[in-house]
């Protein structure tokens, strides 16, 4: 009876995987005549997988399952997680799962269409009707206080309004304060890492940083994209992407890190779990906490650009004239700014609450969708005191919007205080991992976070695992102390 749950369960899987090598192929080769009958394909493909998935046959199945006391932890814990799936996908109809898709896609469309006119209002009425659509799903879904946390559990699990509003405002005033003390002080020269960086020689870097990092290119690859992105097809077919600024050396670099921290996680899943929970991430927050762990506590180390600076010469003649410690200072340098995947640690927080209140307040009716430009440049003046010169440095930069991802923004700052939790107990248990970062050996990160995070699948809540790991719930501290720390070495205070 297991055996045809697995059997049922990864023949779903198949369908969203080619789905998801559609939605790849749409974000990296799709020629532009083809995206209507793409969104066709898609939203097809989406309706399947949805039927597959709430087959009454399924439902018995799982009622059966929960009552067997022959299963063991990992099997019966497969069977919980998957009616609670079920159970969830039985309150969307097959019409709107379809009505979603397509929007999703056109939505994808005119967004890329309106960054290349840079003018918000090419994608606001795809736009609308999406946001329509998110809130007619947080009634599909139900809520307690706020419709808003109905799209957050989608993403993290047990997050509320409430939780994140607390979250946030404990956050912004020593955020605040540190970044108040930090711009008293002289800043670093980065004038040298906006030098003209050929594409091709950034493109190597990016593949053998990659490489350095541990990513089996035998299970995955890199490519180009508007934004970067991670999607995987199995844990041994894992796609990554990025994008080139020839005049930002740091742009494509840290990029590269972030994205293969997500795909090291999914690269580390329980292949035999392929199509069950347990092979799936915990959380989105948890898979944000990989991909900061990687870029930030690893990539942005000075232990870091010490072992790979001879590598960064040796692809950049153009960098003879620094040294690895002004390198370290360049790329850690705080400065309020536009671009938030391209911010420093400290003021990302700030780029991803604007977000936040953004969402929050057009799935709660208080912003209308054609006010997202001037309500977006007033607060990116408020929280960063930086004036937005146009829509596509400003609210069209990100994609989430566009592939209707509402609720995943806070997960960014979540992963953030994951990674800086995580690593610092990950520091407890082996005190050599700075030393080891320091001669390019990986091999203790990648055993701690096999053994503490990978392999656990969805068996845990982000709160239980973080519990699991460090024996505390998520706690503010360790970012705060991790920041204060770097740029108190960096900033001299």
């Amino acid at each position: 009876m297991y055996q045809d749950y697995i059997d049922h369960m990864r023949s779903i899987a198949d369908v969203k995987f080619a789905l998801a090598v559609l939605q790849w192929d749409q974000e990296t080769y799709l020629p532009i005549k083809g995206a209507a009958f793409r969104g066709q394909q898609m939203a097809t493909l989406s309706e399947i997988s949805h039927k597959m998935f709430t087959d009454e046959k399924l439902g018995v199945l799982l009622d059966q399952l929960n009552n067997d006391s022959s299963l063991d932890k990992k099997q019966l814990r497969n069977v919980e997680l998957t009616s609670e799936d079920y159970n969830k996908h039985k309150k969307y109809s097959s019409r709107f799962v379809r009505k979603l898709s397509e929007a999703t896609s056109r939505s994808y469309h005119a967004w890329i269409d309106a960054r290349k006119q840079n003018d918000f209002n090419v994608f606001e009425r795809d736009l609308n009707a999406l946001v329509d659509l998110k809130k007619e799903e947080t009634q599909i879904l139900g809520y307690t206080q706020h419709p808003y946390d109905a799209l957050l559990n989608e993403f993290e699990k047990g997050a509320t309004v409430q939780w994140l509003d607390g979250l946030f405002g404990d956050l912004r005033e020593p955020l605040k304060k540190l970044l108040d003390k930090i711009q008293a002080k002289p800043a670093p020269d980065d004038s040298f890492l906006h030098q003209h960086f050929n594409k091709d020689a950034q493109w190597k870097f990016g593949i053998e940083m990659l490489k350095r990092m541990g990513f089996d290119f035998e299970a995955g690859r890199q490519d180009i994209s508007e934004h970067p992105f991670t999607t995987n097809f199995s844990a041994e077919d894992v796609r990554v992407t990025t994008r080139i600024d020839e005049n930002d050396f740091t742009s494509m670099t840290w990029s590269c890190l972030h994205e293969g921290g997500h795909a090291l996680y999914e690269q580390g899943l329980p292949a035999e779990q392929y199509g069950l929970p347990l092979g799936e991430y915990c959380s989105l927050g948890i898979h944000e906490s990989q991909s900061r762990l990687w870029e930030n506590c690893v990539g942005r180390s000075r232990e870091f650009i010490r072992y790979n600076f001879p590598l960064m010469l040796q692809y950049f003649p153009q960098l003879k004239n620094t040294e690895a410690q002004q390198v370290y200072a360049a790329i850690n340098k705080v400065q309020p700014s536009l671009i938030r995947t391209e911010s420093d640690e400290l003021t990302y927080h700030f780029h991803v609450m604007i977000r936040y209140e953004v969402e929050k307040q057009l799935i709660d009716g208080a912003l209308a969708v054609k006010d997202i430009p001037g309500f977006w440049n007033e607060k990116y003046k408020t929280y960063l005191g930086v004036d937005v010169p146009d829509d596509k440095s400003g609210c069209l930069q990100d994609i989430h919007w566009s592939h209707g991802s509402f609720g995943y923004f806070p997960t960014y700052s979540l992963g953030s205080l994951y990674a800086a939790q995580f690593f610092k107990h990950m520091q407890k248990h082996y005190p050599d991992i700075t030393a080891l970062i320091g001669e390019g050996d990986y091999t203790k990160i990648h055993k701690w976070l096999q053994m503490n995070v990978y392999q656990y699948g969805r068996m845990y809540t982000s709160d239980g695992l973080c519990n699991k790991i460090t024996g505390e719930t998520l706690q503010q501290s360790y970012l705060i102390q991790y920041l204060t720390d770097k740029y108190a070495g960096i900033y001299g205070f």
